[in-house]
């Protein structure tokens, strides 16, 4: 065991006095991660887009209580080929299907276009038709069900052919397309990652420590996820947050903080206090750095839908196993492996002599001269960029909201095909129904005044109910055997037929207008743009809360990180400006289909409703992320020397590569998750993908020096009462060190950036003391 320098902080003496004990504990954690994790994804759901609190929500549960039929989940496609659905051999096997699939356990419902007639469930062409039904249960045991009876129905059944569709084989493709893509997004990810991480350091075994980390990180996630589970649904697509957060995170955290302890060795320092050094610095930007990722993804538990609060539980919990990680077992590692982490250095053929990567004077001197380029043309850089990433932002002004679909799917999948032929060959709006629980026992003339009354409302095609068919006010058609099952004790089903598009404007206006009908009946709306309205409105009621605690915990720990007024609101407009581009493309490219040929996705003409929150959260976090990269190195250079524009110059020359090479791996990732064959997270990875790019190689080398170049010293200012504050309870990079006078400089300009010479003689800075 190595001995404990007394200089050596506590932290440091906690996390190294044992370390061989520390490895072993964490190679038990992994372990018991793997057993407890085992099955997660089973037990995930794949929907969770829709307000639970809501009256459409209210009125899907009523409904599919009351009136299974009324809310089909399971729909048999059969396709009688040459023949007509009504020539005796294929009516007599569609009805043999319709009685197999009813004397099914969980399945209720059953209707079909044999035994109702109905033109809805027959193609217009009179070759294909519609068996529906209703799989009870949740989501889990409608999948159950499903894997039991879909051979049995799936296939050539005599002289017709079946495929299976309905939103519960939608969702059963759905998580299973999802599970397959992540192991492949996995298999891409790891070594590609692999590779440029010894770009990157040269050394193998340095190399393998990022790796490592996020590996502990994302089989602990997958861990918490699974006791998560047995409490409340969580959503299958919170695994591709919690691969590409556990590698990227991971991978930050541990570049940080390899590349400082190697600094240090580089600067004559032994192992255990070359640590303890490094804790003291990039250990606690880390510990910012995951805080305020945290928060960032810890807004989205103010929203209702399972979705954006199942990549809150992922997110929160990979980002602390990820700085545990970082904060705990890679420094017990390092202080086994001292100056061997820099062993196997694959690129010393490549150097041919040159000095190690980090440990010259060279180190970082083309980011040096990018930050005095941009200072000195600083008004031009901060304009330029500016105007740019607002440009490129434009596209979202006409964004279009809309509701996850079969489309996100493969054009091969099933389901997929199954609900395409729905909505091209059979008549009418097909999943843009819109179905009314009236409660209260209403009278049958009530009903019959209220059906009447709706379908007067511009964009109604027809009414009906159990008093009948309406249209543009008339009762049309007495209500038959089909119409009187629309009754059951004292509550009763209306169905509403549009005349637009399942989730367009009109179909979304129409609820509205649905709703605000005057009447004695206690009516609640629901169906598939009644259930769009709902998300909105829940998202638009809790979005300002999200915001206000993102930003109002960033500006708080950044502030606690720099002591400044200026810089924390500078780190929360600059980070809202590098999310531009990505929110531009993803309505440019994915809403209106450019690039859906080379990208292999269909494009619905809209974006999921819950998907920019998710993006916003999770990529101003990561924005954050090296953003407190950067802030640190500079703070602490200017900490040191007073000097405004040095530090700036130092910070970006110390960081810079490594912010750089930290996104380009980070962005591997997200694309490897981008290669998924599901529209939503396709956007998720390549958007994400696109946004730290941006952030790391425009915002960071770019914008923030130019701006922090017109602030000048200015940036650092506080009111006396909050530097105060800061003093007694600021946390900073480096060791405990006044901030300079106000006198030590004088305006802007003063000092001058680090010369070589003198970072020759310094080569780690305010770090070595």
């Amino acid at each position: 065991m190595p001995a404990v320098n007394r200089e050596t902080g506590g932290w440091t003496r906690v996390v190294t006095a044992r370390p061989r004990l520390s490895l072993l504990l964490a190679l038990l954690f992994t372990a018991l991660a793997v057993v407890a994790g085992s099955g997660v994804a089973d037990r995930m759901g794949s929907g969770g887009w829709e307000a639970p609190d809501s009256q459409s929500s209210y009125a899907t549960k009523a409904l599919e209580r009351e009136f299974p039929a009324s809310q089909p989940n399971l729909i048999l496609h059969v396709d009688s080929g040459g023949r007509r659905v009504d020539d005796p051999a294929v009516a007599a096997e569609g009805e043999r299907l319709a009685e197999r699939l009813a004397g099914e356990r969980s399945v209720a419902g059953v209707t079909s276009y044999w035994r109702t007639q109905s033109p809805g469930l027959r193609a217009e062409d009179g070759r294909e038709a519609l068996i529906m039904a209703r799989i009870a249960g949740d989501e889990n045991a409608t999948a159950d069900v499903l894997d039991r009876i879909a051979n049995e129905f799936r296939g050539r059944q005599g002289p017709v052919e079946v495929s299976l569709g309905g939103p519960v084989a939608v969702r059963h493709e759905l998580q299973t397309t999802i599970q397959e893509d992540l192991l492949r997004a996995e298999a891409i990810a790891l070594p590609v990652t692999l590779v440029l991480l010894v770009m990157v350091f040269g050394s193998a075994v340095a190399a393998l420590l990022p790796l490592a980390v996020g590996i502990v990180a994302i089989l602990g996630t997958n861990a918490v996820l699974r006791g998560i589970t047995e409490f409340t649904d969580v959503s299958v697509f919170a695994q591709n947050l919690t691969t590409a957060l556990g590698l990227g995170l991971a991978i930050d955290y541990a570049l940080f903080i390899v590349r400082r302890f190697r600094e240090e060795l580089a600067a004559g320092a032994e192992p255990l206090p070359a640590v303890g050094a490094t804790l003291r610095t990039a250990g606690r930007t880390v510990l910012f750095s995951a805080l305020t990722v945290a928060v960032s993804l810890a807004a989205m538990l103010v929203f209702p839908q399972y979705f954006l609060r199942s990549f809150a539980y992922a997110g929160i919990a990979v980002v602390l196993l990820a700085a545990a990680a970082a904060l705990v077992v890679l420094p017990a590692a390092l202080v086994l492996l001292g100056d061997r982490v820099n062993a196997l250095d694959l690129r010393k053929v490549l150097r041919r002599g040159r000095p190690a990567p980090g440990t010259g004077k060279d180190a970082g001197a083309s980011w040096a001269r990018t930050a005095r380029l941009v200072m000195r043309r600083a008004p031009f850089f901060a304009g330029a960029t500016t105007a740019g990433l607002v440009f490129l932002g434009l596209p979202f002004l006409g964004v279009k909201f809309g509701t996850a679909d079969d489309r996100q799917l493969p054009e091969t999948a099933e389901s997929h095909v199954v609900q395409q032929h729905i909505r091209d060959d059979f008549p009418g709006r097909p999943g843009g129904t819109m179905e009314i629980l009236a409660e209260g026992n209403p009278s049958t003339a009530r009903l019959a005044d209220y059906s009447s009354r709706i379908s007067e409302l511009p964009g109604v095609l027809r009414v009906d109910g159990p008093t009948g068919q309406y249209v543009r006010g008339e009762r049309i058609r007495k209500p038959g055997p089909a119409e009187a099952a629309r009754r059951s004790g004292d509550v009763a089903q209306i169905s509403v037929a549009p005349k637009s598009k399942a989730v367009d404007t009109a179909s979304q206006q129409l609820v509205r207008d649905i709703r605000a009908v005057d009447s004695s009946v206690d009516a609640s709306v629901t169906g598939t743009a009644a259930v769009l309205v709902d998300s909105k409105d829940a998202i638009a009621d809790r979005l300002p809360w999200a915001v206000a605690i993102i930003a109002v915990v960033t500006l708080l720990l950044v502030f606690l990180l720099t002591g400044s007024v200026l810089i924390p609101l500078q780190a929360v407009v600059l980070n809202a400006l590098s999310l531009t581009a990505m929110f531009g493309a993803l309505v440019w490219v994915f809403q209106d289909g450019h690039l859906s040929g080379l990208l292999n996705f269909t494009s619905t003409g809209d974006i999921e409703t819950t998907l920019p929150v998710l993006m916003f959260c999770v990529a101003f976090g990561l924005s954050m992320d090296y953003g407190v990269f950067l802030l640190s190195r500079i703070k602490e250079e200017y900490d040191r020397t007073g000097d405004h524009q040095g530090a700036v110059v130092f910070g970006l020359r110390r960081t810079g590569g490594l912010i750089t090479a930290a996104a380009i791996i980070l962005a591997v990732v997200m694309v490897a998750i981008g290669t998924s064959r599901v529209t939503n997270t396709k956007m998720l990875g390549l958007g994400i993908a696109l946004a730290v790019l941006m952030d790391a190689m425009v915002v960071r080398s770019l914008l923030v020096p130019a701006v922090m170049r017109l602030t000048g010293r200015a940036t650092w200012w506080a009111p006396g009462p909050l530097r105060r504050l800061h003093a007694r309870i600021g946390l900073s990079e480096g060791e405990s060190a006044a901030a300079p006078a106000s006198g030590t400089a004088s305006g802007p300009d003063a000092g001058s950036a680090p010369t070589e010479e003198s970072e020759e003689r310094d080569p780690v800075g305010a770090g070595h003391r």
